[in-house]
């Protein structure tokens, strides 16, 4: 599915795209399902580099990252350094993310940031805020994708999100293809964006 949606997005000129690969609620599921998510997480890193070198892709990671496994993390680091270069489709994986902590974890940074005087607090407004979020980088996304019928954020991009335009469909994410993906791309051309 991520193949097939990348290769659809460089195809019609998105420059961004995020994936919820791995939310920190992801932690309380079974053992061997986590051990398996974080291996295939650095498997794909490691034996997709070549074919994101090739197509040009940028990968990222938003997320507390420094929370994934050492191994894992170093595989993650390795294929975001060597395609920090290319010019393509920037793919964004939500690593470890959570819309909620991301928003503590920029309140606690701005807090510090006060505390040690580097910041005052009648200097705080959006863009501030924005800069000590994980995605400071990336632009707000303009369409959220919901494959499985589910109608919730699931803790995703919480801040992000204010004005994202949302396509829920029934199709389950393994399914979820080209021709899905060009159709909600269809669905968000004809919407009327206020």
């Amino acid at each position: 599915a991520i193949r097939k949606v990348v290769r659809a997005a460089g195809e019609m000129g998105i420059k961004y795209l995020t994936l919820f690969a791995f939310s920190t609620e992801n932690w309380r599921r079974p053992k061997e399902e986590v051990s398996a998510l974080m291996q295939l997480l650095s498997d794909t890193a490691r034996r997709e580099l070549k074919e994101m070198m090739d197509n040009n892709l940028q990968l990222k990671a938003t997320g507390d990252i420094e929370g994934l496994p050492y191994a894992k993390r170093l595989a993650l680091h390795r294929a975001i350094k060597k395609t920090s270069k290319n010019s393509g489709v920037v793919l964004n994986l939500a690593l470890n993310y959570s819309g909620r902590s991301e928003i503590l974890a920029a309140v606690k940074k701005i807090a510090r940031e006060i505390k040690d005087g580097k910041l005052s607090s009648a200097r705080i407004d959006e863009k501030i805020f924005e800069s000590h979020l994980y995605t400071k980088d990336l632009p707000d996304p303009d369409l959220l994708i919901r494959t499985s019928g589910e109608r919730r954020l699931s803790n995703f991009m919480l801040w992000q999100a204010a004005y994202t335009e949302l396509y829920i469909t029934e199709t389950l994410w393994p399914d979820f293809g080209e021709r899905e993906f060009l159709m909600a791309l269809a669905d968000y051309q004809n919407r009327q964006r206020r």
